[in-house]
């Protein structure tokens, strides 16, 4: 017979105490039902696989330090390029056909603006940043802009030749600011590249002389600049597998250790749990425990009991805790004894060590019992109580974190256990 639990302001439905009424083996309450029954099995469910460890859920690798010192890098060296490149290569031709510019201060300010574009550039760069979208589309524009008026400022039949400065200039302006956005970069050098030959197709016709040498400067230029952006490109996804392949192993490493310190766990808490049972094995083993006795039954049965508790508390269910009661239960209803449960209450998340100190009065109270016993279970956020009332004579004792009553009388005995989540 299946009694609901419920809280009168006193105690767990059976923490009076009357006379034990007999009753047939109990029907146990599936895990989490609130204020019902159902039927539990004779044994507990086969053990769950474990949990997925710490790092397991990782499937996605972020980027690293390495890679990030690498891009980083990068930025640097074509920094260093650049600013090495306008004033080495650049300056001299600007200089020497400086007259024969249309306007000469066209050329001016287009060689200043590029100038300072390099400055502002390493003002982020020199720190290691990577470049703020806004000044990296700002500069894209400026760069393109000098481009155009320097080409523009250029003397007739001068396009793709000495006087012409600015064309590969401009390339390396725009790997500086679009190294770590290389569609950005593709398109921005086919944009610089289209305006220039328009440029040079709209002086003049053009000669086969100039047409040979524009295509031969062409094909140069943009060819080493290409390969240099292929370059980046394959550093940058180099780094990223060795990235990815670092993380993974420190995700393997981490998954190790935390299997080993689970297994040490799990071995250090059965240890603890048999501490009681061990010796009574080996006292049966050797002898000097004889199976006949009220006493040696009695404790083979707690020990039957805890390792069925034990058991129970590595499987993966809904409700561990009424879970755990229904092994201690299984076990009393294997020697005969007539039990019933009633659960009431939502469930609670209960640690395993408080589990512990809460079924273990229940343990010693059923091991107790000669033919009847009623266990009741009420959870609430504010309180978890476990009562048991049993026709048999038990010492029950508790813990700080769960503190237990229980008196005997007539033969009955009655327990209650109780714990206070935090």
């Amino acid at each position: 017979m299946v009694e609901p639990a419920a809280d009168d302001g006193g105690g767990v439905a059976g923490s009076a105490e009357p006379a034990v009424q007999p009753t047939a083996p109990a029907a146990r309450p599936a895990a989490g039902a609130e204020g019902s029954s159902a039927a539990s099995p004779a044994h507990p469910a086969e053990p769950a696989p474990a949990p997925p460890l710490a790092g397991a859920a990782a499937a996605h690798p972020t980027p690293t330090d390495p890679a990030i010192r690498l891009a980083a890098a990068i930025r640097i060296v074509l920094l260093g390029v650049t600013a090495i490149i306008q004033p080495g290569l650049s300056l001299a031709p600007l200089l020497r056909h400086h007259s024969a510019y249309r306007p000469p201060l066209a050329a001016d300010l287009a060689y200043v603006a590029l100038a300072g574009v390099t400055a502002l550039c390493a003002i982020w760069i020199l720190r290691r940043k990577p470049l703020p979208v806004a000044v990296a589309a700002g500069g894209t524009l400026v760069v393109l802009g000098a481009s155009a008026v320097a080409t523009a400022a250029l003397p007739p039949d001068s396009f793709f030749r000495e006087p012409h400065w600015s064309f590969g200039l401009v390339g390396w302006h725009l790997l500086v600011l679009l190294a770590d956005r290389v569609p950005a970069l593709v398109a921005a050098l086919g944009v610089h590249v289209a305006a220039s030959v328009t440029q040079f197709l709209l002086a003049g016709t053009p000669t086969r002389t100039e047409l040979g040498d524009a295509a031969i400067v062409l094909f140069a230029v943009t060819a080493f600049q290409l390969a240099i952006i292929g370059l980046i490109r394959l550093l940058d996804r180099r780094a990223g597998e060795a990235a990815a392949a670092d993380a993974e192993r420190e995700r393997l490493a981490t998954r190790a250790a935390l299997a080993a310190q689970a297994g040490r766990d799990l071995r250090t808490g059965f240890a603890e749990q048999l501490g009681a049972t061990l010796p009574l094995l080996a006292g049966l083993a050797d002898g000097t425990v004889d199976p006949r006795t009220a006493e040696a039954r009695a404790r083979c049965s707690i020990a039957a009991a805890q390792l069925r508790r034990l058991f129970a508390e590595n499987d993966d269910v809904p409700d561990p805790l009424v879970h755990e009661v229904t092994a201690c239960l299984d076990v009393a209803e294997r020697r005969g004894v007539a039990v019933a449960l009633a659960v009431s209450g939502d469930v609670v998340d209960v640690p395993a060590n408080v589990r512990r100190d809460l079924t273990g009065p229940v343990l010693t109270a059923l091991a107790a019992a000669r033919t009847r016993a009623r266990v009741s279970v009420l959870r609430t956020p504010e309180l978890v109580r476990v009562a048991v009332v049993a026709d048999g004579s038990a010492e029950v004792s508790g813990s700080a974190a769960v503190p237990v009553t229980s008196h005997s009388r007539d033969g009955q005995t009655w327990m209650e256990a109780r714990w206070r989540p935090e």
